[in-house]
């Protein structure tokens, strides 16, 4: 099985290989995202919102990552056709039993929504 912060790199991973399918090995089937442009629950969901996501994102750069126990803190430059510069966000997830049962994204959406 994973550990916490295997299973959030194998995420990210996902990410920058544009491979939203990916993640439904690293996200619990009644997993919930909150963050400042939407509230998803269930790995169906989520994937499908990831989708549409991953169509503007061009690179997930970790700056940093936090571990304590099951939660895993990852601070990212998130960098997206729809912005100039980088978005810098925070992603707060905590994992069980390998897959993550909860995310919150936490960044300033003004450059995202001025597009």
């Amino acid at each position: 099985m994973r550990t916490p912060a295997e299973t959030m790199t194998a995420y990210f991973e996902g990410w920058r290989r544009r491979d939203a399918e990916s993640l439904r090995d690293v996200l619990a089937d009644d997993v919930v995202f909150d963050g400042p442009m939407g509230h998803v629950e269930g790995v169906d969901d989520n994937v499908a919102s990831l989708h549409g996501l991953l169509g503007i994102v061009t690179d997930v750069q970790v700056k940093h990552v936090f571990v304590d126990g099951p939660d895993v803190c990852t601070v990212y430059d998130l960098h997206t056709t729809a912005t100039g510069a980088p978005v810098l966000t925070v992603n707060w997830a905590h994992v069980v039993d390998g897959r993550a049962r909860t995310i919150r994204a936490i960044f300033d959406p003004r450059p995202l929504l001025a597009t």
